[in-house]
């Protein structure tokens, strides 16, 4: 059954990459309704299965963009997206069994590093997550994380040695989440790691991963491995999590200093009225 949750149904969801389309439509799901995908010679196109409606599309950051309600605005953007010297990786699509908010917070919480991503993000005794900022930015709706430091015993599929890496975290959609990681040996440049998700259902997604890198010395093969070792990693935390859906009510889940950005996550979240994916929803 399609969501009845307004405020999902008027976001812009990625449902597919843009290299994969082709003449022949693919079935995908979204927020419960079983849409098509595919490309003809006026462009990408997406409908409705059960209807045929045309639904609107966009070609942004490698993937294909649509929705089943109104937008109230255009995508956000990604100003790395627009660099030229950049390396642009498409990670690929994950299948989760997990609410797409669940997959987001995994993504901003510091504290599993050192024990899910052993020895690459994280590693004992540097187990502490030092304070940082958290907030709503209000003029552009969205949630960010910043002065965030973590030490990272191989920081980039360049970079084996251990070193405390300068992070800072966007959340520009409720089911986008994006990592920006200043580059060490290159002030003022940060690599940009996007996380797009795609709703199925309230307690599966799938998601892929996006990134706009600096890195020129790396195998393609090299970073997108890497990517996708800790990927998987994380995917086996948010499958085990219980409940599979958000909870959104305060003292469901207690949380700590280090889970701040969750903390304005689920705030905000909650003052948008969203509640497909969460145990709100499933009431």
């Amino acid at each position: 059954m399609m969501a009845a949750d307004p405020v999902a149904l008027n976001q812009w969801y990625a449902v597919a990459t843009v290299s994969d389309l082709t003449a022949t439509p693919q079935p995908t799901r979204l927020l419960g309704a079983d849409i098509r995908v595919w490309r003809d010679a006026d462009g990408p196109r997406v409908s409705d299965l059960a209807t045929g409606r045309p639904l609107p599309v966009r070609e942004k950051f490698e993937c294909l963009w649509t929705s089943l309600g109104t937008p109230e605005r255009e995508i956000f953007d990604i100003d790395e997206a627009h660099d030229p010297n950049r390396r642009v990786i498409v990670c690929g699509w994950v299948t989760m069994r997990a609410s797409g908010l669940r997959v987001v917070e995994n993504f901003l919480d510091m504290a599993h590093f050192p024990f899910v991503h052993t020895d690459i993000l994280g590693s004992e005794p540097h187990t502490e997550v030092p304070q940082y900022t958290s907030e709503i930015r209000r003029d552009v709706d969205e949630v960010w994380a910043t002065n965030c430091r973590f030490f990272q015993p191989q920081m980039t599929a360049a970079r084996p040695e251990g070193e405390f890496a300068q992070l800072a975290y966007r959340v520009p959609a409720p089911f986008v989440v994006m990592l920006y990681r200043t580059v060490p040996d290159k002030p003022g440049l940060r690599d940009a790691i996007a996380l797009f998700i795609q709703p199925h259902e309230p307690g599966l997604c799938r998601a892929q991963p996006v990134m706009w890198l600096t890195d020129r010395e790396s195998s393609h093969s090299a970073l997108l491995r890497f990517e996708q070792v800790i990927f998987l990693q994380d995917r086996i935390i948010v499958e085990n999590q219980r409940p599979l859906l958000l909870p959104l009510e305060p003292r469901m889940e207690i949380p700590t200093r280090a889970d701040s950005s969750s903390v304005a996550y689920r705030r905000w979240l909650k003052e948008k009225g969203l509640t497909y994916g969460t145990t709100a929803g499933a009431a």
